[in-house]
């Protein structure tokens, strides 16, 4: 966990001067025992191209295996690597797959993501239950993003009866947040 620490604070700046070749030396340690989190923010150190030359597909390994632990924010991460390409070869069933995953965690984002993937039937099977299943999981947490897709399908009866006074609240919520397009 030391190890960690230090690779994040050489990362961030925080404590010491900011290195990024230091931060990189830091995690690898600690990824050689086995630490997510390091694995993960190893990855993002060569998504980014920082303390390393930039490599996508060494960093999806780092951070397929901070996924692969169960790491949140790493499946969320591997999930858009797949949805995108980058690092790997586009595959939206294993995009679906990896949010589903963080989903289930209470990621909200990785829940909100899922309920479109089911929406437009990239990577599933369409299904507007399931859609509007996984993105109000999402809006009762809060997250703006969700609260606003939430009121659009009661705007549009999509897999829900159409409420125009339920999309109104939804939409209201997410604009209170400061979401733009609410």
């Amino acid at each position: 966990e030391a190890q960690f620490r230090l690779g994040r604070m050489y990362a961030n700046g925080t404590g010491v001067s900011q290195d990024d070749a230091e931060a990189v030396r830091w995690y690898r340690l600690a990824v050689d025992q086995g630490h997510g989190e390091a694995q993960f923010n190893l990855g993002q150190m060569y998504f980014n191209g920082r303390g390393v030359p930039q490599d996508r597909v060494e960093a999806a390994r780092w951070v397929r295996r901070a996924a692969a632990q169960g790491n949140a924010t790493a499946q969320v991460t591997l999930a858009s690597m797949y949805e995108t390409g980058l690092g790997v070869v586009r595959d939206d069933a294993l995009a679906a797959r990896w949010y589903r995953l963080a989903a289930v965690q209470g990621d909200a984002s990785a829940q909100v993501t899922l309920g479109y993937l089911y929406d437009d039937g990239r990577g599933l099977p369409e299904d507007d239950a399931e859609a509007v299943r996984w993105i109000r999981l999402a809006a009762d947490q809060g997250y703006a993003e969700a609260q606003f897709a939430l009121g659009n399908l009661y705007f549009s009866g999509r897999g829900l009866p159409q409420d125009l006074g339920e999309a109104l609240r939804w939409v209201r919520l997410a604009a209170d947040q400061g979401f733009v397009k609410a």
